[in-house]
Parts: C-alpha cells; structure tokens; sequence
C-alpha cells in the first residue's frame, strides 16, 4: 500500500471554521481509507451504511471529534481576523 497522508500538509491549522469542517471530513474519509485499503471493498460496503441510521450517526460522529481536534488546534478561531 502507499503511504497516506494522514494529515494533509502536516497542519491541522485552517483560516476557518469552514476550512476546519472540510478538513474533518477529510480526515475521517483517511481514517476509513486506512482501516479499509482496500477500495472494492470500501464499495461494496457503502448500500449498508448508506441505509444504517446508526452507522450514519457513527460516521457524523467521526467527523465531530475530527473537527473538535481542529478546532482546538486552531485556538477555536479566537486569533483569526
């Protein structure tokens, strides 16, 4: 397998909170590509969480603890002008 980039240009640091929320969302997408390398897989997988609420909640979960990490990281905005 390739190496992955599990934090995309080594910075959790966004201009904003909008930035933040789209690197989550990133974030959680490597988090899935990792466990699961492998991409037919990941496919056939998708009908079953698409139409699991509570996999649906797991996955919005995921992307929460990624965008409160950031949002940390980022002094939740405070500094930014």
């Amino acid at each position: 397998m390739d190496a992955i980039e599990l934090i995309p240009g080594n910075s959790l640091i966004t201009k904003t909170p909008e930035e933040g929320r789209h690197l989550a969302i990133k974030l959680s997408r490597l988090i899935i590509k990792i466990t699961q390398p492998d991409a037919a897989i990941r496919q056939q997988l998708r009908p079953r969480y698409a139409e699991d609420a509570a996999l649906l909640i797991a996955i919005g979960q995921t992307v929460a603890l990624e965008f409160a990490t950031i949002a940390a990281a980022n002094n939740y905005w405070r500094d930014q002008s």
